[in-house]
């Protein structure tokens, strides 16, 4: 579906740059946040007091266990499916899954069937070719649907569901510097869109998070922010505190200050960036090096960086800041290096990280801090494990291979004991995702995006520009990739 812009979200009716601090060494649907609304604050305990220590997890160690003829090596008692394949139709439909599948969410459906409702972002990099994908599964599990939910839109790498049950889908590139690619992509920096899991609401863009180089982003609703990741080098942590929440129409857009273990926020000057990238508006500002995944769960904040291999965890009522994990510490035994997206168990507090490249795993860290692969994907050389997220009940787990072992992405669903799993936890909020929709495009119209950004649709012309210009170039991801580059004039 083409989204709408610029827009107030789809919730409610409305509404000289100082050397920067280095924190890197070197209502109708139940999102899958589940137990994630309720604070009772023991995550952010845990992550106060453990330390990270490589083990064999809750599961058992899959060192010594084979693979399945889907090529996942999995825990005993747990078992995988292929769920879809890029450029092959989902299951019995018609909808072919798109190339390099990435972030994705699950979600609650009040369909005739039940069951639930998958989204997955497309990290294509041709301008216009990105975008969202759904799949509804019934109560019992068999893929009864596949659609589109966002088209249009590019390098669509992690995002962030909602309580109110829509998906925040975030690009990743930053064309500072480089007109002919600002042009092609429809903005000087990515973009973040909130899409409705069923497809019955069009989506629409929400140019007052910022335009920069978006990962994920993750809502604390108890203090009613949302938090941003930039996959940069030198990237940043952000939050957005809305005029109205829900609303996402409009709002302050804050950088993270880090000082004495705590963060502070000061508001970005220019969330359009029209003539100066978010990430250097704010003197001081705290950077994070390849800001990925992030996720939002019993009062804390929980992300990772790439560039040193870390997990970082923050009290969101506090701002107390603590590395959970950082690969460096334990030298060749670190269980887990390319950190990536990650999402947590409900029920548990456990914290699934992917990977990018190393040996393609899906990796634990508990509560206490025992750190263990749960899940490797062999033959897949090449590729990145993208994407975690548990079905709303927390009985399987969902994950893709986003290049698979030929170049198309794989997606992955695992069954078994879960020791998380849980009742998913309605949401708190009774408006419905057309209303939060219809309210984002009415208070974003009123406050305009500035000139960061360019109108739809993206055409062919300019996208050959980008081409001859070699930005196109920089997006060609790579194993081992810092982020998106950044075009040459």
């Amino acid at each position: 579906m083409q989204y709408s812009e610029p827009s107030n979200g789809l919730h409610g009716n409305p509404r000289a740059v100082m050397p920067a601090v280095e924190v890197g060494r070197r209502g109708f649907l139940g999102a899958s946040v589940g137990a994630a609304v309720l604070t009772s604050g023991t995550m952010w305990h845990a992550a106060q007091t453990a330390s990270a220590v490589p083990g064999e997890g809750p599961y058992g160690s899959i060192a010594n266990r084979v693979a399945d003829r889907n090529g996942v090596v999995l825990p005993d008692g747990f078992t995988s499916r292929v769920v879809a394949t890029s450029d092959s139709p989902v299951g019995d439909t018609s909808y072919v899954w798109p190339v390099f599948p990435d972030g994705a969410a699950t979600f609650g459906s009040d369909g005739p069937d039940g069951g639930w409702i998958y989204v997955c972002n497309s990290e294509a990099v041709l301008p216009g070719t990105g975008g969202v994908s759904a799949v509804r599964f019934t109560a019992d599990g068999e893929i009864a649907d596949a659609y589109r939910i966002l088209e249009g839109s590019t390098v669509n790498c992690a995002g962030g569901p909602t309580p109110w049950g829509t998906w925040l889908s975030c690009e990743e590139y930053d064309w500072h510097g480089n007109r002919d690619a600002t042009e092609a992509f429809g903005s000087v920096a990515g973009r973040v869109f909130e899409t409705d899991p069923t497809g019955s609401t069009d989506p629409v863009v929400l140019p007052a998070l910022g335009l920069f180089q978006h990962e994920a982003a993750a809502v604390d609703p108890v203090n009613e922010r949302v938090y941003m990741t930039e996959d940069q080098p030198d990237g940043c942590l952000y939050r957005f505190v809305p005029d109205s929440y829900p609303s996402l129409g409009s709002g302050r857009l804050e950088v993270a200050l880090l000082e004495a273990g705590t963060l502070t926020w000061e508001e970005v000057p220019d969330p359009s960036a029209a003539s100066e990238p978010t990430k250097d508006q704010v003197p001081g500002a705290a950077r994070f090096d390849g800001g990925e995944g992030l996720w939002y769960h019993d009062g804390t904040v929980v992300f990772a960086t790439k560039g040193d291999n870390r997990v970082h965890a923050v009290d969101a009522a506090t701002g107390a800041y603590r590395v959970i994990y950082d690969a460096d510490d334990l030298g060749g035994d670190a269980p887990l290096r390319g950190v990536d997206n990650l999402t947590v168990e409900p029920g548990s507090g456990d914290v699934y990280v992917a990977e990018d490249g190393g040996n393609m795993e899906v990796v634990i860290i508990t509560p206490s801090g025992e750190v263990a692969p749960f899940a490797r994907v062999d033959g897949h050389e090449g590729s990145e494990v993208t994407g975690p997220v548990f079905s709303p009940d927390g009985s399987r787990l969902y994950f893709s291979s986003q290049r698979g072992s030929d170049g198309r992405g794989v997606t992955f669903e695992v069954s078994g004991p879960f020791r998380g799993a849980v009742d998913a936890v309605p949401s708190e909020t009774t408006t419905t995702v057309a209303d939060s929709i219809e309210s984002a495009s009415a208070s974003a119209r009123t406050a305009d995006a500035g000139s960061g950004g360019i109108d739809p649709p993206l055409v062919a012309g300019a996208a050959a520009a980008a081409l001859a210009a070699g930005g196109i170039g920089v997006l060609l991801r790579r194993r081992g990739r810092g982020a998106v580059g950044r075009g040459d004039d």
